[in-house]
């Protein structure tokens, strides 16, 4: 395989915007083992008093993360995620207002590999969305599972991400005062395994308790669809009923995540590595759709909204595919 490396005229910015998304990628894929190496390693050094006082600390604060977490506004303003915005870029595109004194639910389509947009444009101020949605301040749903290790989950916390459960969630949408936002990345960690560009395969047909939770807080729901999400790695062929696919289903079900074998291009070359390709992105967040309070929603009035939602995100899809370049035959699958 031929190797093709990057220029040494590379401009400055564009190195910046590389090392950022580096970065990101290093604390998507290892920064939480190296937080919990770092915990159980001082504990054999001089400095074992840090992870002593970090764990009660831990014991004191463990409920914060479904509490709504603990943003720092210092850290979702921080340049590193304008620089990275620029290498793609991401942007934030809002189709109708969202009042500040009503909260909303909203379905994120689709994962991708690493969720770049989701994560860029609700966890981070890069993409504007403060501006973009005055009044409104965003929460993005992450695996419980990440919220149990030490100093990565404060990390977690600072930039609006809060555990993938009911009691969190809840907390969020039953805000009195209103003016939350609350993004499910609906296909979660399963459907990261069909992301690949030219994809559209959503997994959401029998996705409905997100659609539950809506209705038992009366919270209207809100379709997004982020363009070009898909097209930044390319992944291992791995169609169902594959040896493959089967692997990755059963080690799903025991660690909880999946693990899609992507691949695109590295710092320094062109060729191969686990850097995304600087491939656009849009996140095109539709309009709120009503939804009447239930504590107890039958199974045909919970069907009935989940039919409404797939309805609404596919016209948001078809009305704005031509913007980004997909093709006019190319249509939303749910599976």
């Amino acid at each position: 395989m031929k190797i093709e490396f990057a220029p040494r005229s590379v401009p400055l910015q564009r190195r910046l915007q590389t090392a950022s998304v580096a970065q990101w990628i290093f604390s998507f894929l290892g920064l939480a083992q190296c937080c919990t190496a770092a915990f159980i390693g001082l504990l054999f050094t001089r400095f074992w008093l840090v992870s002593a006082l970090y764990a009660v600390w831990w014991l004191i604060d463990r409920e914060k993360p479904s509490k709504g977490g603990r943003r720092i506004q210092l850290l979702r303003n921080c340049v590193v995620w304008r620089y990275m915005r620029d290498y793609f870029p991401i942007t934030l595109m809002k189709t109708a207002e969202l009042d500040p004194r009503q909260n909303y639910l909203v379905g994120f389509h689709p994962h991708g590999v690493l969720a770049a947009g989701a994560f860029l444009n609700f966890c981070t101020e890069a993409s504007g969305f403060s501006k973009i949605f005055p009044g409104i301040t965003p929460h993005l749903m992450m695996l419980s599972l990440w919220f149990r290790i030490p100093f990565f989950r404060d990390y977690l916390m600072s930039g609006g991400l809060v555990p993938s459960d009911k009691e969190s969630a809840s907390y969020v949408l039953q805000k009195p005062e209103g003016g939350n936002l609350l993004a499910i990345i609906v296909g979660g960690a399963q459907e990261a395994l069909d992301a690949r560009p030219g994809s559209f395969t959503l997994l959401l047909k029998n996705r409905k308790g997100f659609v539950r939770l809506a209705i038992q807080n009366g919270t209207p729901l809100v379709p997004s669809f982020s363009f070009g999400e898909n097209d930044l790695f390319d992944q291992v062929n791995n169609p169902r009923g594959s040896c493959l696919r089967r692997i990755q289903h059963f080690l799903q079900q025991i660690m909880g995540i999946s693990l899609p074998l992507f691949h695109a291009r590295g710092i320094f070359q062109y060729s191969f590595g686990l850097m995304p390709y600087r491939r656009p992105i849009c996140t095109v967040v539709g309009k709120p759709i009503p939804v009447q309070k239930k504590f107890r929603p039958s199974e045909e009035e919970v069907d009935q909204v989940h039919q409404k939602y797939l309805n609404e995100l596919s016209e948001l899809f078809e009305k704005h595919k031509a913007k980004y370049n997909v093709p006019e035959d190319c249509h939303l699958e749910f599976v």
